[in-house]
């Protein structure tokens, strides 16, 4: 019988596991190191405090992916405060019976989880946890383009069937970036992403961004959007005022929840 291994052990084999499958579950965990799950939970909090992983529901996620960037989970908990009041002010511009567009930005699946309601709504997205999220909705019709699986983003990126184009008239797009300024426009981290993106926002009539204040003023690698191209942006109160100011004048709605 194998002996029992000391937590520092524990903690490395998890580590280890955490890097190579690039998730861990409680329950998995607990069969490997043969100990309860109580104390799988005990060693993932450990590791948490750490820095070295971030908790999700039933197991744990790496705090970056291998290419560096943020995780999925450890982005939905960046500017929670900020990121559900962009939310719950964007979700008041969805109607029953409107068709929208989300991205698979986390400010949009907090608005995927305020509009979970709607009757009569059509979503299309390119995200997993937002299709997820809508998945129990009887009054929502979601769409999903095919495409390649992007893991640390939980989303479908890559060239997918323009058949989509020819279903249905789509109002709205809420898209989420990582910087905003006049002078660059939306601008976002990942060049594949960005390019699915600016196909989602030619299919509607109208751009809603969704970006908390610390990306006002900033610019990231790839460009997105220029400001002409966007008609709203929802954004919270910690946002420079005379960047939202410049862009009133330039003709952008913009909503500070």
């Amino acid at each position: 019988m194998p002996r029992r291994l000391y937590r520092p052990e524990r903690l490395e084999v998890i580590a280890q596991v955490l890097q190579q499958a690039g998730c861990v579950s409680v329950a998995d965990l607990s069969e490997r190191l043969g100990v309860s799950e109580v104390t799988v939970r005990s060693d993932l909090n450990a590791l948490e405090r750490a820095g070295a992983l971030v908790r999700t529901h039933g197991g744990a996620v790496p705090v970056r992916s291998s290419d560096g960037a943020l995780s999925f989970a450890v982005r939905q908990r960046l500017h929670l405060p900020e990121k559900e009041r962009i939310a719950t002010a964007a979700a008041a511009l969805v109607a029953d019976g409107d068709s929208v567009v989300l991205d698979a930005s986390t400010t949009s699946w907090h608005l995927a989880r305020r509009i979970a309601t709607r009757r009569d709504l059509t979503v299309l997205t390119t995200g997993l946890y937002i299709a997820l999220e809508l998945l129990h909705s009887p009054g929502i019709s979601v769409i999903m383009p095919g495409g390649r699986l992007w893991p640390e983003a939980a989303s479908l990126v890559g060239p997918w069937d323009s058949e989509i184009l020819g279903q249905g008239n789509l109002r709205m797009a809420f898209i989420g970036g990582r910087g905003l300024t006049l002078e660059q426009g939306l601008t976002d981290a990942n060049p594949d992403e960005v390019a699915l993106k600016r196909k989602l926002a030619s299919l509607v009539s109208e751009v809603t961004v969704l970006v908390d204040g610390s990306k006002l003023g900033k610019v990231a690698f790839a460009p997105l959007l220029s400001v002409d191209e966007i008609q709203r942006v929802v954004t919270d109160e910690s946002a420079a005022p005379e960047i939202v100011a410049a862009l009133r004048e330039r003709g952008i709605e913009v909503l500070v929840a």
